[in-house]
This record gives C-alpha cells, sequence and structure tokens, in this order.
C-alpha cells in the first residue's frame, strides 16, 4: 500500500525589503527555512550580509542587495538584480519601515521620510514588479502595515500605515482574476528596534514572520498578528470615544517623560 506524501508548497523567489533587523530578519529565516529564495534588501549592508550568509553560505539561494527604499534608482537596481540573478520575481515583501523615533513628529526636521519609507516606497516598488507579475498571470505583494492603520495614536506613522491599508486593499481589488495576489500584514507591538522603548509585554518578531510565510501558502486579505490586536481594531471602530481616553493617558505619560 503506497501513502500519498503531502505536497509541499511551491519554492517562490522573493524580495523582502527591511531585511537586516526585527520582523525583516524574522521573516527572512522563516522563508529560507520553508525552502524560498530570497533577495534581502535593506540600508545596512554589514548586517545585510551577514545575515545573507547565515542563510545561504552558498550565495545560490539567497542574495544581499543594499538598498535605499526612497531612491529610485536604487528601487530600479534592486529589481532589475533581483530578475537578473533568478530569472523572475514571485513574490514582493515591502517591509521597510521607519517612525519618528523621539518627540513630535512636527517638531522633527523630515517628518515626510516616514511617508516616504512606508508608503511611497511599497507603492513604487509595486509599480515596478506588477508588470512583469500581469504577464505572468501570477505574483503575490505582501504589505506589512501595522494596527495603528486601524488604531491611530502617532499623526504621521498611523497616515502611513492608514494609506498602505488603504492602497493594499484597493490594489487586492484592481488586481482580482489577474492570478496576483495582494495581502497586508498588520502586526501589533512586536518586539523590534521601532519598539524598544514601549513598555509593554509583546512577542517576538517570529509571530509576524509565520503569518507572511503563511499567505504565500494561503493568501488572504489582511491578517492582524497576534490576534489579540484583531479585537483592538473592532473595539476601536465600533467605540473610538474609548481609545481617545487611552490614548489620552498614554499621552500625559509622554509628555511627563519628555
Amino acid at each position: 500500500m503506497t501513502t500519498t506524501q503531502p505536497k509541499q508548497p511551491p519554492a517562490r523567489v522573493v524580495v523582502l525589503t527591511g531585511a537586516s533587523s526585527g520582523i525583516g530578519r524574522a521573516a527572512a529565516q522563516e522563508l529560507a527555512s520553508r525552502g524560498h529564495t530570497l533577495v534581502l534588501a535593506a540600508r545596512r549592508a554589514d548586517q545585510l550580509m551577514a545575515l545573507a550568509l547565515e542563510l545561504d553560505a552558498s550565495g545560490t539561494r539567497v542574495i544581499a542587495v543594499p538598498t535605499d527604499v526612497t531612491k529610485p534608482e536604487s528601487r530600479q537596481y534592486l529589481v532589475d538584480l533581483a530578475r537578473g540573478h533568478f530569472g523572475h520575481i514571485d513574490v514582493l515583501i515591502n517591509n521597510a519601515g521607519v517612525t519618528v523615533e523621539r518627540g513630535w513628529w512636527w517638531d522633527d526636521p523630515d517628518p515626510l521620510r516616514v511617508l516616504r519609507v512606508n508608503l511611497e516606497a511599497p507603492i513604487e516598488l509595486t509599480r515596478l514588479v506588477l508588470p512583469e507579475m500581469r504577464s505572468r498571470g501570477a505574483g503575490h505583494i505582501v504589505n506589512i502595515g501595522s494596527v495603528a492603520g486601524r488604531a491611530a495614536t502617532n499623526g504621521i506613522y498611523s497616515a502611513s500605515k492608514f494609506g498602505l491599508r488603504g492602497f493594499s486593499l484597493a490594489l487586492r481589488r484592481e488586481l482580482l482574476g489577474s492570478g496576483v495576489d495582494v495581502s497586508l500584514i498588520a502586526p501589533g507591538f512586536v518586539k523590534s528596534e521601532m519598539t524598544a522603548r514601549a513598555r509593554l509585554p509583546m512577542p517576538g518578531p517570529e509571530v509576524v514572520a509565520r503569518a507572511v510565510a503563511g499567505v504565500l501558502d494561503r493568501p488572504q486579505r489582511e491578517v492582524i498578528v497576534p490576534g489579540a490586536y484583531r479585537a483592538l481594531a473592532l473595539l476601536e471602530a465600533a467605540l473610538p470615544g474609548l481609545g481617545d481616553g487611552l490614548v489620552r493617558r498614554l499621552i500625559r505619560r509622554r509628555y511627563d517623560h519628555s
């Protein structure tokens, strides 16, 4: 009697931005463990190269491409190199993200860099990979949003993530029937450089990495992780006044520590 082995999901060529740390690094490790081919992109070349060597010392399945996603020529180079090296791009994961680290966004000398990294870069990178994906009738765009794109607390960061959510959900509908999937992963607080100053119990970025890998096998429109934040998103929609009270306390605490 022969036993049928479960069918393994196909390995894909994945371009992953913001790969050198946090969610990006965890996603790279998870995807590599599942056999995917990776093109890792981030500004910090040393960390990026070290991660690529850790995941694939031969350099045949994982390559590192130092990239500044805010620069058009850097974005184009990333996409061109990925195609030149592996022939095509199956998946684009727009993970690179920043926020205003200290103080208020209106006091920052360049708050619009948050929009350039978190919103403009994903749109422009998507624009670069879509023609090939649509012509092949296959592909997947995965955008890393945030629960801050459902419950607003920081003007410029939430603006970028609300925008990314709208872009992702609309793009998915624009591409219905094309063979190209679009998924939005919306993390709450997880341990990363961006949340290092937050005094909250947080899981590691691996929970987000598993969600990213999961939607490649079973595409979904939007995934909120950790799951407890789904209730927060529903509560914000139903009772925004309650959110006002919570944020007022956080702002008061921020004034006290600034």
